[in-house]
């Protein structure tokens, strides 16, 4: 487990939320599945609830505010210890802006962009907020990785914006490990073939996924993958019940 404390270095996957159009119907799925427990923070905040594990806060639900939306996923908050500058970099880099810096109350500094293969994903510059406050624990984000069509071309991405490290892993799948300049591992980017756009993907720890895929059928979402495992742990890719895709993820014992 890593209790978070302070806004983690630049780069790193910080926070994670997720727009859907049933707020007390994904609190219902994913209470469930993760043991989540919810706070809502007001309508001054437009009902933005946060999930909480042991009584700390790991991600957020939010009412999507497009009544016509059809597609749904978990958002992917990057630190910045500056928004702006990193917005910046960003855009020379080929990148794109959907929602320009802005500040969230007290709370930090937010933006909204697209890597140059058009991954969407946030910059978060915490303040009161510095993001998930436990990650690497069962129900939490354990790994995020962007998936796209074009690895190569991700990876010179966002080594550019940030001093990351690209370390290719083996196998027949293209597929890159970043490492922040502390060596640290932060995050993948998987190659997939075909023409889905490229997107981040969250990771959330279980104990046990089989018994959480079992829970999402329950609950009303679908299993794109059953569990199998891997050489970093047992993995299953599904989806909520609005179609949101997520992975649950065993992480492999950590070796001696």
């Amino acid at each position: 487990m890593t209790h978070v404390t302070s806004n983690p270095p630049d780069g790193t996957p910080t926070w994670i939320d997720l727009g859907i159009p049933d707020l007390e119907r994904a609190k219902t799925f994913y209470g469930t599945l993760f043991g989540w427990r919810f706070h809502d923070t007001g309508a001054e905040s437009g009902h933005y609830t946060m999930c909480l594990l042991g009584g700390e806060m790991v991600a957020a639900l939010m009412r999507n505010p497009e009544d016509n939306a059809s597609e749904f996923w978990w958002n992917v908050y990057l630190a910045a210890d500056d928004c702006d500058a990193a917005v910046k970099r960003i855009t020379d880099a080929g990148g794109g802006v959907v929602v320009p810096p802005m500040d969230v109350m007290t709370q930090g500094r937010m933006a909204m962009v697209r890597d140059a293969q058009g991954a969407q994903f946030g910059l978060w510059q915490g303040r009161d907020h510095t993001g998930s406050r436990i990650v690497n624990e069962p129900g939490s984000f354990v790994w995020n990785e962007v998936v796209t069509p074009d690895p190569s071309a991700a990876r010179d991405f966002y080594t550019t914006v940030w001093d990351f490290e690209a370390e290719e892993a083996p196998g027949d799948t293209e597929y890159y490990a970043l490492k922040r300049s502390d060596g640290r591992y932060i995050g993948g980017i998987a190659g997939v073939p075909g023409p889905a756009a490229p997107s981040w993907v969250t990771y959330f720890e279980v104990t046990d996924p089989d018994e959480a895929v079992r829970r999402v059928r329950a609950g009303g979402g679908t299993v794109e993958e059953d569990p199998r495992d891997t050489p970093y742990g047992r993995i299953a890719y599904v989806r909520d019940p609005f179609g949101t895709p997520f992975m649950l993820m065993k992480p492999a014992p950590a070796p001696d």
